[in-house]
């Protein structure tokens, strides 16, 4: 286990790097991007802002997807509504896992989970440091069709 935490401005600045355990995010956010547009039946792509805004659709979206879509009698049944009840992020924030795990690298798994809140990283990120990841986003990203 990590004995200090590092600092947000170093671990930002590992991140734009692409230096973590997992590699640079950008590749792998592109990656599974070009996959789900060349084989939508394998791959389905999912942003986090469009599971909170539209919870009833994304996952109705996802049950589709794996080819078990909900029943007239399963929707009307409320099932829905426990389903995204026990995945919401207050939910997952309770499991003992992510109040005491660790991951390989040290890290406590609580590190990973702040608030769920959609744009909640403009209350943590500098102006400079937001533009700084726009900029490397844009780049990364251009001629992809993808846009977060």
């Amino acid at each position: 286990m990590r004995t200090s935490p590092i600092s947000l401005e170093d671990a930002f600045d590992f991140y734009c790097k692409g230096i973590s355990s997992a590699g640079p995010i950008w590749d792998q956010i592109l990656g599974y991007w070009k996959e789900s547009q060349k084989n939508p039946n394998k791959v389905l792509f999912m942003r986090y802002e469009e599971m909170k805004d539209e919870p009833y659709l994304q996952l109705r979206r996802l049950a589709n997807f794996l080819g078990i879509p909900f029943s007239p009698e399963e929707e009307n049944s409320g099932l829905i509504d426990q389903i995204i009840s026990i995945c919401s992020f207050k939910s997952m924030t309770k499991v003992d896992v992510n109040k005491t795990g660790t991951v390989v690298d040290g890290f406590n798994n609580s590190s990973f989970l702040r608030k769920g809140v959609v744009g909640d990283w403009k209350n943590c990120l500098t102006a400079d440091m937001a533009s700084r990841l726009d900029q490397i986003t844009e780049e990364k990203f251009r001629g992809s069709g993808l846009s977060l």
